[in-house]
């Protein structure tokens, strides 16, 4: 009798243990699988759905959405999708090839649908921060060089004329948050309530970081030139106040030429250039080489295109933060305040955050 006991009882505990190690699994499979085209993307994603998706980036943390070449095992990802979100304006050149090569049929999410699109021209005029005159020439000698070479870095990346980076202005980042939950809710409407819940919480927290990014910016004199790898800046550059130069246009492959880099270093001796940054998506000896013909200090490492693996920069609400940090600490003058400051702000708390009235749910 002990004998059949002794022999059960352990057969009753392997029982159990395969049941705990096959839960995970099971709950996995009941998420929402989603799938997004780079991380900053998969960051929204998982604050607005929270623990009822699974979510898979296909470029991942520091990775390059410009140069990015789709593998096999990305088109079964997209295979198996609930729903599929990309940032739209042209940003994925990719992203259509690799829709059809999975043959998904499913729910698409275009997160950049309704923002207001900046056009390239656009970049070089933003009178109400003060900039009227700066980057101009820049410009003009880049122009210049394109047409001499025959080459146009927009052009290249299939960005047409308008700059997909919208991200970069956190109050256009809202759009995405809202297109995000609508689509969510369109995919999972039984986890509606919580869609809603968790957008509208992490629309609250962009609205406090935006207030802390305008804070530190409006500490930056309008004056104020910065020159980063490449031109992914715009967004943040008409809603902040901060002016942004690069030597290569939007490519984050191609390297400038003689006259870009003689164009800029003209530029940083005739306007008020007063730091150098890195930026994660380029080649840094390009503002190494600057650096070194202009004696100006390397300030720190923006984030633009993509979220790191790790640190503050791992997430979408951290990486903007840190932006805002750096260009302060490195360009601030204490005890000064931008022109036009008390109205910025009158404007900003008249900004209605509430996305469930702005943005009407609608089926992707």
């Amino acid at each position: 009798m002990s004998l059949a006991y002794l022999s059960y009882r352990p057969s009753r505990w392997l029982v159990g243990v395969s049941a705990l190690l096959a839960l995970p699994v099971a709950i996995a499979d009941e998420r929402v699988q989603v799938v997004t085209s780079f991380s900053i993307l998969a960051d929204m994603v998982e604050n607005v759905g929270g623990e009822h998706v699974e979510v898979t980036s296909l470029v991942a943390a520091d990775g390059d959405a410009h140069v990015y070449s789709p593998s096999p095992g990305d088109a079964r990802s997209l295979a198996n999708a609930d729903l599929v979100v990309f940032n739209g304006l042209l940003f994925e050149g990719w992203m259509e090839r690799l829709i059809s090569a999975s043959d998904y049929s499913g729910a698409l999410v275009t997160a950049t649908d309704g923002v207001e699109p900046l056009s390239f021209a656009e970049h070089e005029d933003h009178d109400e921060h003060g900039h009227e005159e700066h980057g101009h020439d820049q410009h003009a000698h880049e122009e210049q060089d394109h047409e001499e070479h025959g080459h146009d870095d927009h052009a290249d990346h299939d960005h047409g004329n308008e700059d997909p980076h919208a991200w970069q202005d956190m109050q256009q980042a809202e759009v995405y948050v809202a297109n995000i939950r609508d689509g969510l809710i369109a995919a999972d409407a039984d986890n509606a309530d919580a869609y809603r819940a968790n957008a509208e919480q992490y629309l609250q927290e962009m609205a406090e970081v935006d207030a802390e990014i305008r804070a530190l910016i409006d500490e930056i004199p309008a004056s104020t030139s910065v020159i980063t790898g490449h031109d992914s800046f715009g967004y943040f550059s008409s809603a902040y106040g901060v002016n942004f130069l690069s030597p290569v246009g939007l490519s984050t492959e191609a390297d400038p030429s003689g006259a870009s880099m003689a164009a800029l270093v003209d530029v940083i001796a005739q306007e008020n250039v007063q730091a150098l940054f890195h930026e994660n998506m380029t080649n840094q000896s390009i503002i190494n080489q600057l650096a070194e013909e202009t004696g100006l200090p390397i300030a720190g490492t923006l984030y633009a295109d993509a979220l790191t693996a790790e640190g503050e920069a791992s997430t979408y609400l951290g990486m903007m933060r840190h932006n805002a940090r750096v260009l302060h600490d490195a360009l601030a003058e204490p005890g000064y305040i931008k022109p036009g400051h008390d109205d910025h702000e009158r404007d900003h708390d008249d900004h209605d955050h509430d996305h469930d009235h702005d943005h009407s749910e609608h089926n992707h």
